[in-house]
C-alpha cells in the first residue's frame, strides 16, 4: 500500500516506483515469453541489430498476473479510486532495447495518447478518456545506461491549461505533444531505474523520452495503460473527494 507521502509525492511529481511489485518468478516468465515472440535468444547476441523491436501485446496468465499484482491493485484503487479502473487483461506494448549504436528514431518527449478517434488521430482530452494512469513495468533489471525512460518531473502540471478549453473531444495529439514539449522543458529530469519487478506508476499526462541503450544486455519494459471504467474517461474534475490523479489535475489549472 502507497503511504500518504508515496500519494502526495505522485500528485506533485507525477509518479511513484513500487518497488517489487511483481514477484520474481512471473517476470521471468514474461520475460522469456518476449525472448520467443520477438524471434531472439539471449545467447546470441549477434542477431540484437536493431535498437529497439515492439511487440503489440501480450495476454498470457502472467502477464495477467503482472498487471494485476496485490501490491498494484491497491495502489489503483488509492490513485485512481477503487471501482474506476478496468483490470488488466494482458499487457503491451513492449518496446525492447538493445545494446546499439544506432539512433532508435523514437526518443523525443511526449506523453501518451488517450484514445483513437473515429477519424483515425489518436487524441487527449482533461478527463483523460481512455487512460487512467501510464504504468512503465520493468521486466528486466534498469540500470542507467540501460535505455531507462526519462521523466520530466512535474510535467503532467503542465498539460491542464493546454487542455481546458477542449472539451469532451479533447486535442490531437501530436499538436498537443508540440505544445506540451517546450511548456514543461524547465522541467527537472529523472530516469526510471531499478531491479526487474519494480513498476513505475505515472500519471496520464506525465511527460516522458526513451533514449539509446547504452548497457550490454536488452532491456525489458511493459509500458500499457490502466484504462478506466468510464468511456467518457478516467477523471471527474467535480467531485467533493478527487483522487490524486484528479487533484494534479486540478493543481495544474490552479498553476501550481
Amino acid at each position: 500500500m502507497l503511504t500518504d507521502a508515496e500519494i502526495e509525492s505522485f500528485v506533485a511529481d507525477g509518479f511513484v516506483r513500487v518497488p517489487g511489485a511483481v514477484p520474481g518468478p512471473t517476470v521471468d516468465s514474461c520475460r522469456e515469453q518476449l525472448w520467443e515472440a520477438g524471434g531472439f535468444r539471449a545467447t546470441e547476441p549477434g542477431r540484437w541489430t536493431e535498437p529497439v523491436v515492439r511487440i503489440a501485446g501480450m495476454d498470457t496468465a502472467a502477464f495477467r498476473e503482472a498487471g494485476n499484482a496485490p501490491p498494484l491493485r491497491e495502489a489503483y484503487d488509492q490513485l485512481v479510486g477503487a471501482g474506476r479502473w478496468r483490470a488488466p487483461l494482458g499487457m503491451g506494448t513492449f518496446p525492447i532495447r538493445f545494446p546499439s549504436e544506432k539512433d532508435p528514431g523514437d526518443d523525443g518527449w511526449h506523453l501518451d495518447a488517450g484514445w483513437t478517434a473515429p477519424t483515425g488521430e489518436y487524441r487527449v482530452n482533461l478527463r483523460s478518456r481512455g487512460r487512467a494512469l501510464l504504468m512503465l513495468f520493468l521486466l528486466s533489471d534498469v540500470g542507467p545506461d540501460d535505455a531507462p525512460t526519462r521523466i520530466r518531473v512535474g510535467s503532467h502540471l503542465d498539460l491542464p491549461p493546454l487542455l481546458a478549453a477542449a472539451g469532451e473531444e479533447g486535442r490531437e495529439w501530436f499538436p498537443l505533444c508540440a505544445d506540451a514539449v517546450p511548456a514543461s522543458a524547465g522541467r527537472p529530469e529523472v530516469a526510471a531505474t531499478g531491479p526487474a519487478g519494480d513498476v513505475f506508476l505515472c500519471h496520464p499526462f506525465l511527460i516522458h523520452a526513451a533514449q539509446r541503450h547504452r548497457g550490454s544486455a536488452p532491456r525489458f519494459l511493459a509500458q500499457p495503460p490502466l484504462e478506466p471504467v468510464e468511456a467518457a474517461g478516467a477523471l471527474d474534475l467535480d467531485r467533493p473527494a478527487p483522487s490524486p490523479v484528479e487533484r494534479a489535475v486540478l493543481a495544474g489549472l490552479r498553476g501550481r
